[in-house]
């Protein structure tokens, strides 16, 4: 029996050794062989879903001769190694006709030239210890593009024979791995997100309107007596825009080396330092990293800033800025722009027209290049009081900026410490300021010193301000910034300010995180609400109930919230019973305790539910995909006389779990009862007559605009009144900014630029009509959209890319009529959506730079019909009542 056990554990001790013998060694190559391989390497560029037939690319191939050059005396397992490409062939990667194909009727040298052949067939070395490339060298004076081709190739020969995930360097840098064995076969397969490489490049930091990139990474190799018999690599890259899934873009790389025979080579260099054998190979070897280097892209044939703007100048016209040829040539333009330095920038701003100027001004600032700021800062005179229009869109558009830096902010902390001579626009700077540092800290610069001087800014000028104006000034700027530590203070300004302060201080609080709104913040809304200790206005008391409904409330908050609906004033009982409807209807995460709440059947009855009044609010889907949704909410609040007291219309848009806050329009107006001989609410009977619109766009919120203020100021501009509604905002923003330098496998390198451009002009306005007894509010909304994706490999003696567009125009208008000749007044609420035109293109091509060029164009257009979004049922029967008056009154003869 123990003979047994012993032979028992002598074979599993074999069997571990063995198992231990794999881990501790890695390909050989034998002494006096050359083993010649062929290889391979194609690039592919399509849309994820297109055919192998239908990409374009190249395809580069060479025999391969591979050697022993030298072997540590010390280590069988530490090898130098010789890799030399012959016969190098730079061929089409699509079966082509003969005139289409790019490739017919030239050779691999004339597309290289003398020099790159040269310099591609020149033999480099690798160490190669125990499979792994320890070291690389070549030669310091070959193109980085030829350098990268054989780190490239030399990264085929990165391999380890036993399982496990280790991290290791390739030409993608340093990169987290995992191998798996079976029998003669190993599988590696690349986690690309983890790969560490310079790399230029930045995002939009939204991610609903921002690009995503999913690559995956796999390579094959099949081993005969430890030598490599063949590699096959593949590697994928999918570029998709989150919110439209349409517009993408799929990068192929292929990589594959065969080994086709073995042959009598060259003897190995005796020696017993590394150093010494390579000196005596060849003086000028030098060792380099194996992870690629940058290269440098230049835009050739490109126009100068100056062509450019003068071939699209007509295009940024005032009238044409609805157009998506506006949005196209933006684009376009911020490209220029980003090539240009600051004197043709300059010299651009300072010849132009006040007509179009203010779109310039736009490209200029979203170009967010430190020479473009430079030029901006140097063309606006703060001090002076000229030209507030320009000084206005400068800062809206650094608002808006898809990826601002700590410059762009140092710029405009120095600017709200200088001189400015116009009001409005120093409050516009400290709101932006508000909004840069919201950006900044979405990229993890929170704690940089120019991030904490903005914060204290503005923290410590809120707790100084006391004029009414500046407090909102900040109050407006910490609601952009969302700083966690502002949450005391907008408390304090909630519960104590006065009716505009403390809703601006509950508007700020409803941007913030749910984890924000803490027991505290919810105990001090339930006190506005409820009025414990002052008498607010409705709409804050209204605004204060939506941040207890949405951020997890508690069973007794929605109770007290439902018995509250009786004692309120008329038509905010009906306003917080739609809002209630709208929360079940919509199955917002509310809805499941206030089914529990409405089992109570002191709560749950028809006299509380059963209250009438014109006071609304609803949401709904302008669309709902797989990829992305989008919706809309419209809450309306009437004064008891009838007249409108707010009007609130949010579009948001959703992809991957994320949220944006695209558009808010709100309209609010107080103190207008005297002029219909009613009474005023409760707590609003001196309140001044007033009405304005704030607007909230991609989430920044802009300095509200003033209708009118006080009795003299509502009568003058009635009677002087054009009908013209008021711009809100308008002009051009960048929407999408993504740039990216993809790393081969293969060495080669793919850029990849997407970029979405809106032309868009909200305008609003409110028309009261004492001799027709009626008032009309509305909100327009006029845009285009346009949307460009561009991927190119380009290695200098050949290119190919693809550039894929999608562009789209579109209306949008919100108008609310009310009738008071009568009592109930009349109420209609109108939410039109206008037909929208959706074009995509493509466009695929290849070409040598001095040879021919394909170009494959393809294009759909289709036509999405305008519609009527749906609101409530009771809308719907009062707007048929309200069309019938307008129509009887046009056959009467007054």
């Amino acid at each position: 029996m123990i003979p047994l056990t012993l032979l028992f554990f002598v074979c599993i001790f074999s069997t571990f050794s063995a198992s231990i013998q794999v881990q501790t060694t890695g390909p050989i190559l034998n002494n006096d062989k050359t083993y010649k391989y062929f290889y391979t390497t194609e690039v592919l560029i399509d849309r994820p879903r297109g055919s192998a037939q239908e990409s374009v690319g190249y395809k580069i191939s060479s025999d391969v001769d591979v050697s022993l050059v030298w072997r540590n005396p010390n280590n069988k397992d530490d090898q130098l190694v010789r890799i030399e490409m012959k016969n190098i062939k730079v061929e089409s990667v699509t079966e082509r006709p003969q005139d289409k194909n790019i490739f017919t009727g030239t050779s691999a040298a004339k597309i290289l030239g003398d020099n790159y052949m040269k310099s591609l067939q020149r033999p480099y070395l690798v160490q190669w210890s125990f499979g792994k490339v320890k070291s690389f060298f070549s030669y310091q004076d070959e193109p980085t593009v030829l350098l990268n081709l054989k780190r490239g190739l030399a990264s085929l020969f990165q391999i380890q024979l036993n399982p496990g995930s280790v991290s290791e360097v390739d030409v993608s840098g340093n990169c987290k791995v995992n191998y798996q064995t079976r029998q003669n076969q190993v599988t590696k397969v690349k986690d690309i997100a983890s790969c560490k490489i310079s790399k230029t490049g930045f995002s939009t930091s939204n991610k609903v309107i921002g690009i995503s990139n999913k690559g995956t990474s796999s390579t094959i190799y099949i081993f005969d007596d430890n030598l490599i018999k063949s590699a096959l690599a593949e590697e994928n890259h999918v570029l998709t825009l989150n919110a439209y899934n349409a517009v993408a873009a799929k990068i192929v790389c292929k990589q594959k080396l065969e080994l086709k025979s073995t042959q009598a080579g060259p003897k190995e260099t005796p020696g017993k330092q590394i150093s010494t054998v390579i000196k005596a190979e060849d003086a000028k070897y030098v060792q380099l990293p194996l992870a690629a280097d940058q290269m440098k892209s230049n835009c050739k044939g490109c126009l100068s800033l100056a062509q450019h703007w003068q071939a699209t100048r007509e295009h940024f016209e005032p009238q044409n800025l609805s157009k998506a040829n506006a949005a196209r040539n933006f684009l376009s333009l911020i490209q220029s722009l980003r090539r240009a330095k600051t004197s043709d920038i300059l010299k651009l701003l300072k010849s132009e027209k006040e007509d179009v100027l203010p779109q310039l001004v736009d490209a200029v600032t979203f170009a967010q290049t430190s020479e473009s700021l430079e030029a901006m800062l140097e063309f606006l005179d703060f001090t002076n009081g000229s030209r507030p229009l320009l000084q206005e869109r400068f800062l809206y558009a650094c608002g808006l900026a898809s990826h601002p830096d700590e410059q762009m902010l140092k710029a405009l902390i120095a600017k709200s410490k200088g001189t400015i001579a116009n009001q409005e626009i120093r409050e516009t700077v400290v709101i932006i300021i508000g909004a840069l540092i919201k950006r900044l800290c979405q990229s993890g610069m929170c704690d940089f010193p120019s991030i904490l001087q903005a914060k204290k800014l503005i923290l410590e000028g809120l707790e100084k301000a006391e004029k009414p104006a500046d407090i909102k000034t900040h109050l407006l700027a910490l609601k952009n910034a969302i700083l966690p530590e502002g949450v005391p203070l907008l408390l304090k300004y909630a519960e104590s300010g006065e009716g505009p302060v403390s809703s601006i201080a509950i508007s700020a609080l409803q941007k913030y995180d749910t984890s924000l709104i803490t027991d505290e913040v919810k105990k001090a809304m339930n006190r506005i609400y409820h009025q414990n200790y002052k008498i607010h206005e409705k709409t804050v008391r209204t605004a204060a109930a939506d941040i207890i409904l949405n951020n997890n409330p508690s069973f007794m908050d929605v109770k007290n919230l439902l018995l509250s609906i009786g004692e309120l004033p008329l038509e905010m009982n009906k306003y917080m019973l739609s809002v209630f409807q709208d929360i079940l209807q919509f199955e917002m995460p509310a809805s499941k305790v206030i089914r529990q709440v409405l089992k109570d059947m002191s709560v749950h009855n028809y006299d509380r539910f059963a209250k009438t009044g014109s006071s609304s609010a609803f949401s709904g889907y302008v669309n709902r995909g797989l990829d992305s949704s989008s919706t809309y909410s419209l809450d309306i609040l009437y004064s008891g006389s009838g007249i409108l007291r707010r009007s609130n219309i949010d579009l948001f848009l959703y992809s991957k779990n994320t949220e944006l806050h695209a558009i808010q329009v709100v309209i609010e107006a107080q103190g207008l009862e005297s002029l219909i001989a009613a009474t005023a609410d409760e707590g609003e009977e001196e309140l001044e007559s007033f009405a304005g619109m704030s607007a909230i766009l991609f989430d920044v919120q802009l300095r509200p605009v003033t209708f009118f203020q006080g009795y003299s100021d509502l009568m003058s501009k009635m009677f002087s009144a054009t009908g013209d509604p008021i711009s809100v905002v308008k002009g051009l923003v960048l929407l999408t900014d993504h740039s990216e330098t993809i790393q081969l496998q293969s060495g080669l390198k793919a850029n990849a630029e997407f970029q979405g451009g809106l032309s868009i002009d909200i305008s609003g306005g409110m028309d009261f009509s004492l001799w027709y007894r009626e008032s009309k509010t509305s909100v327009n909304n006029r845009g285009a959209v346009v949307i460009t994706g561009n991927i190119t490999v380009d290695t200098g003696f050949v290119n190919a890319g693809m550039e894929t567009r999608f562009e789209s125009e579109s209306s949008f208008d919100f108008v609310t009529t009310v009738k008071f000749s009568s009592y109930p007044f009349l109420v209609c609420m109108q939410m039109d959506k206008g037909a929208i035109p959706l074009r995509q293109y493509l466009t695929k091509y290849e070409s040598l730079p001095r040879g021919k060029t394909y170009i494959s164009r393809k294009g759909r257009v289709q036509m999405v019909a305008g519609s009527e979004l749906p609101l409530h049922q009771e809308n719907s029967n009062m707007c048929r009542q309200v069309t019938a008056d307008q129509d009887s009154s046009t056959d009467s003869w007054f």
